[in-house]
């Protein structure tokens, strides 16, 4: 069963929150917690709240248990963004972008095992194209020297 846990609005760049979720993916969820607990990180903070909201959820809404509980997925998305002026020189400004960003959590009880698909076929069709034409033209240069040769030697005979 999954449970999720949402933390919108968090005053933070998305780009610098993506930094701890990455850690955390697929690791039990004390083992999380301990990884966000030693990290001196602001969004490591903000993500170990959305943890706890999710083990709580899991545990007073679902009926799981705390010690089966792994992170599936620990994802962030890009909130509104406030848009300021800072005055520059000469009468100009320039803009600050203040991004925020929207953290979800999702918690499962049960151990998946990913597995990536292999591509079949190995190269690309294109590729192969290049490769064959670009052989090709080399093997017809040296064909036509020979044959420009056998038909000098013809005509002197």
């Amino acid at each position: 069963m999954q449970v999720r846990s949402t933390y919108r609005y968090a005053k933070i760049s998305p780009f610098k929150v993506r930094e701890v979720t990455r850690a955390i993916q697929g690791l039990p969820v004390s083992a999380a917690l301990d990884l966000v607990a030693f990290s001196p990180k602001k969004a490591a903070h903000l993500i170990a709240k959305t943890l706890k909201s999710a083990v709580a959820n899991a545990e007073n809404n679902a009926n799981l248990r705390v010690d089966g509980l792994v992170v599936k997925e620990a994802t962030v998305g890009e909130g509104p963004t406030m848009k300021r002026l800072m005055t520059r020189a000469r009468g100009s400004g320039s803009r600050i972008l203040k991004r925020s960003s929207h953290i979800r959590i999702i918690l499962t009880d049960e151990i998946e095992i990913k597995t990536r698909d292999k591509k079949k076929g190995g190269k690309k069709a294109g590729a192969s194209k290049k490769k064959a034409h670009t052989k090709g033209t080399k093997a017809t240069k040296g064909a036509k020297d020979k044959t420009v040769e056998a038909e000098k030697s013809e005509a002197k005979e």
